[in-house]
């Protein structure tokens, strides 16, 4: 068969007038390149599609039986959905999330509007427009101040934990200054950071559950930041499984399965969690283009932590995807 891969790379230098995780989202040419030997190994001819307006000429030339779609997209809060929207419009089908889905994944306040009408707890939060718009936000703080649609952490730093309201404003000038978007104020759980990995679709699957432990500092201070996630070797332990108790674990997977079927996710998906006071999963996002570079992105780690190899993961990605479509195997 034939798999088109579509991807972003990251660039060799960040220009300066752009901050400096502005290609935190996109993959390393090792990330491709790790992807592209798995689904080789598995049999398939790997066409290299990349992103962006030259993808509309590789497809035509590549003709892909499918795509493999990791590519995050350019600008905006529905960049996501560029590469997928491009491909249901020339009937080719694809790996992974809609591009309603990714829209409404990739903008936290209307994910959690969501995830909270179908009775998810989330923490409470505001949104603004710039610093002029800040009021006090009737939150309890402390509170975490982020980008309300980016990911791998874009414009979360360790000062992103604010616990006055001057804190919380200096936060939304700077995220509302440097990603020119609206600022989202939540109330910071202050328990263990959890995430989950889900492939499938009819009856989806949870990978493993994964808690991010920090090494430096309590829980009630961690911030998963940019800093973090740059040293992560130094900064946390990943524990998967978690030293949870069983009905904890239990209800984690509760709810990201129910998660993942409400935000109508496809083929494989992350959804993370912190733990509140009460042991209770406070749904935080999810993300329906994780990462997949093995030893690195959170999906692998997991999958290899519950022993099943890297391999494994990408075939079976694929073949619900080909299941989903009934794309007929070749």
């Amino acid at each position: 068969m034939r798999v088109g891969l579509s991807y972003n790379v990251k660039p060799a230098d960040t220009p300066a007038h752009l901050p400096v995780d502005a290609f935190e989202e996109y993959d390393s040419e090792a990330t491709v390149g790790h992807l592209c030997s798995a689904l080789a190994a598995l049999g398939h001819e790997v066409v290299r599609l990349g992103a962006g307006p030259g993808i509309i000429d590789a497809l035509r030339q590549g003709r892909p039986d499918i795509v493999f779609n990791i590519a995050e997209g350019e600008g905006g809060r529905c960049r996501e959905a560029h590469v997928p929207a491009l491909l249901e419009m020339l009937g080719v089908p694809y790996v992974g999330s809609d591009p309603l889905t990714l829209c409404v994944t990739l903008d936290k306040p209307v994910a959690k509007r969501l995830v909270a009408s179908e009775g998810f707890a989330t923490p409470k939060f505001r949104t603004f427009r710039s610093a002029g718009d800040f009021s006090d936000p009737g939150l309890a703080f402390p509170v975490i101040v982020k980008p309300a649609f980016e990911g791998s952490s874009k414009g979360v730093r360790l000062s992103s934990r604010a616990a006055t309201v001057s804190q919380a404003l200096e936060m939304v000038r700077f995220v509302t200054g440097t990603y020119g978007q609206d600022a989202i104020v939540e109330e910071f759980v202050g328990g263990p950071e959890v995430t989950v990995g889900i492939v499938g679709n009819g009856s989806p699957r949870v990978v493993g559950v994964m808690e991010i432990a920090p090494r430096t500092v309590r829980n009630e201070e961690f911030v998963y930041s940019l800093e973090v996630k740059r040293d992560w070797e130094n900064q946390v332990e990943y524990r998967c499984p978690p030293l949870f108790p069983k009905d904890v674990v239990a209800e984690i997977e509760r709810c990201a399965v129910g998660i993942y079927r409400l935000l109508g996710c496809r083929d494989f998906a992350r959804i993370d969690f912190r733990l509140d006071a009460k042991g209770v999963p406070q749904f935080i996002e999810c993300n329906p283009l994780p990462g997949l570079s093995p030893g690195y992105g959170d999906l692998p780690i997991m999958a290899d932590r519950m022993g099943m190899s890297y391999l494994s993961l990408v075939s079976e990605i694929l073949s619900h995807a080909l299941s989903r479509q009934e794309v007929p195997a070749r």
